[in-house]
């Protein structure tokens, strides 16, 4: 599943279509397509994973999921959820959710909660992980309305950089240690973004998906974890769990 950085480079590669309008929509989303056509793209904006594409009376979300992909100005061998064309260009989304939002943005959505936008707030993150003591580090980072946009390699890099175990329930950490975990979510998020848009994400991994924890040059521990029951790699030697 895309992380948040992933959305913000599919942002960055559509924003020429903002301005444009849309000839055609299509797809096996079982939306009004005639709401979109006709219509011109007004902005291209993101929540976390949600990517958002909005007209003057009504916004796209697509969210895509575990296998969603997509192709500009180009097409798949396979039936889109939903395919735009414009005069010049055009957008498929694939294996995805696709629905419509008719409701003002700032009333569907917390800004503040999404860790690459410039409305990010860790004062908020912190107030809401204070409000769920027994919340485990390993769901805290995987909750979209604490870290909107964090997913499962931003879960397990970032407990690995603060040397935190993932079963170690939030309400237990010392204020110096929440406030790092909060900081270096965000700061990991944009590493993230640069790694992803130089092709070099997967070098810089230090513990998702790998054999040896590059600290302690010990086998990293894969264990299905949380109540969100995702894959969390970790080092038991020097991520502290504390109780």
């Amino acid at each position: 599943m895309p992380e948040g950085p992933s959305i913000v480079i599919l942002k960055e590669l559509t924003e020429q279509f903002v301005g444009k309008k849309i000839l055609e929509a299509g797809g096996s989303a079982k939306i009004d397509m005639s709401l979109l056509e006709g219509q011109m793209i007004v902005a291209i904006r993101t929540w976390g994973k949600h990517y958002l594409i909005c007209l003057k009376d009504v916004t796209v979300r697509i969210h895509l999921m575990l296998f969603g992909s997509y192709r500009i100005n180009e097409e798949r061998d396979a039936n889109p959820r939903l395919s735009l064309k414009f005069k010049k260009g055009s957008l498929n989304f694939y294996a995805c959710s696709v629905k419509l939002i008719e409701d003002d943005l700032d009333d569907v959505y917390d800004w503040s909660a999404d860790i690459m936008s410039d409305k990010w707030s860790a004062t908020s993150a912190k107030k809401k992980l204070k409000a769920h003591p027994d919340m485990l580090a390993c769901d805290a980072l995987l909750d979209q309305e604490i870290f909107s946009g964090s997913g499962n390699i931003i879960k397990c890099e970032v407990l690995w950089r603060v040397r935190l175990h993932p079963l170690t329930p939030v309400g237990n950490l010392p204020a110096a240690k929440l406030t790092e975990l909060i900081k270096e979510t965000r700061h990991y998020a944009f590493d993230f973004l640069e790694w992803k848009k130089q092709f070099v994400l997967r070098k810089h991994w230090a513990v998702y998906s790998k054999k040896k924890c590059p600290r302690c040059h010990i086998p990293v521990i894969k264990e299905v974890m949380g109540k969100t029951k995702r894959r969390t790699f970790y080092c038991n030697n020097c991520q502290l769990i504390y109780e």
